[in-house]
């Protein structure tokens, strides 16, 4: 299955939004036009990118003008853009892949973790013990894709238009010594460096906050520059990963993400916390 791109999401709804004008009804398209229910279903939901005669044939029945037409074909043309993808990418979850297309093409991205530090501001030997960790069995070539993968990701913030981070992260993540108090106040450290960026906020939820939304999983939330690209939210949980972008799932998360947001510390705050976490780290060197 074509992974859901922004480009090819871009393209999704601007063909829906071009059938709505037109007062057509996917029954209506199919009737009048050689397109198949399948063939418009997967063109309207970003599951495929359709061939160029189809987009032809769908033009021209919802009565698109020149400039219209010539948007379009942009957006499909940009559809079919996976740059993105490298070889080792195969190895990785479908909805992951999708995610990582949508922060590539993010202006903004919220993040929010409760036992790992948040993704893109992770260091290389972090994501190592993480995935060490979490997945025991997993060969040197896995490791070493899913690093890749991982640090690749961090492109989106060191780019010429780099884009917004809003980053919270659950206070256990700073303390459970992931790849032990080396690796961990090294990560603290990488911490506060990333937090002086302009683009960059980090916050904490401390401990002493108590029960929060946050507590069962991982979220993330992609925003776009183009108006025609809804934000899309990533969940991450014991039950599997999923990538959603309905009006309603979209604002469920979001609502999440502002709660569990108004339970954590200020950035000043929360860089308080992380230097005495990174402390904390250096001593146990110190001592050992």
């Amino acid at each position: 299955m074509t992974e859901k791109t922004p480009g090819l999401r871009s393209l999704a709804v601007a063909l829906r939004r071009l059938r709505e004008a037109a007062g057509l009804t996917p029954e209506d398209v199919i009737a009048k036009c050689p397109v198949s229910k399948s063939t418009l279903r997967r063109a309207e939901n970003a599951e495929a990118r359709p061939n160029r005669s189809t987009m032809l044939h769908l033009l021209t029945l919802y009565r698109a003008d020149a400039d219209t037409r010539a948007e379009i074909d942009a957006l499909w043309e940009e559809a079919g853009n996976q740059d993105f993808l490298r070889p080792y990418h195969s190895d990785l979850r479908r909805d992951y892949k999708a995610w990582i297309a949508c922060e590539i093409g993010a202006a903004e991205v919220w993040s929010y973790e409760s036992l790992f530090v948040p993704g893109l501001v992770q260091t290389r030997d972090y994501v190592a013990a993480v995935i060490q960790g979490v997945w025991p069995s997993a060969t040197d070539t896995d490791l070493d894709h899913h690093v890749q993968a991982r640090m690749e990701r961090q492109v989106v913030l060191t780019r010429a238009k780099p884009a917004t981070l809003i980053a919270v992260v659950d206070e256990a993540a700073l303390r459970r010594a992931t790849g032990g108090p080396e690796v961990m106040a090294a990560q603290m450290r990488h911490l506060q460096e990333v937090a002086q960026l302009p683009h960059v906020t980090l916050q904490v939820i401390p401990f002493s906050g108590g029960a929060h939304p946050g507590m069962p999983g991982s979220l993330g939330v992609a925003r776009f520059e183009k108006p025609a690209e809804p934000p899309v939210v990533y969940i991450d949980g014991m039950a599997g990963d999923a990538l959603l972008d309905s009006d309603h799932d979209v604002k469920h998360y979001t609502d999440i993400f502002t709660a569990i947001q108004a339970k954590a510390l200020d950035a000043g705050d929360s860089l308080g916390l992380i230097a005495a976490a990174e402390h904390e780290y250096t001593e146990q060197l110190e001592t050992a």
